[in-house]
């Protein structure tokens, strides 16, 4: 079940990047980027040690992985980015991200 709720969990941070992927603000905030990054990398390290479990998966969730291994190598960050926080322009309490909040609890899984 724990191999099944990270894919769930990979499956539900591809779609919070989505999503902001089209707010004015992350899409170009440098935590987008890093945290994009960071996803990616967890997600082959994930693929890799448990390449051998993830064969042997219910077909919804072979699916599901396989969605997420599309939408993460697609998605794009800004060529630029820069800290929104900083810049003056997120306006959500100090120390709250969408983006890095999202990647905190697939973490926990």
């Amino acid at each position: 079940m724990e191999l099944m709720n990270h894919v769930r969990g990979y499956h539900f941070l591809l779609g919070v990047f989505t999503n902001q992927q089209k707010d004015p603000y992350c899409s170009v905030c440098s935590a987008f980027a890093n945290t994009l990054k960071a996803a990616r990398e967890n997600f082959a390290t994930f693929e890799s040690v448990h390449s051998d479990s993830l064969k042997a998966i219910a077909p919804e969730f072979g699916s599901m992985l396989a969605l997420t291994r599309a939408g993460l190598s697609t998605l794009q960050s800004s060529t630029n980015p820069s800290g929104q926080k900083k810049a003056g322009n997120c306006k959500l309490p100090q120390g709250m991200c969408f983006i890095k909040a999202s990647f905190a609890l697939v973490q926990q899984i």
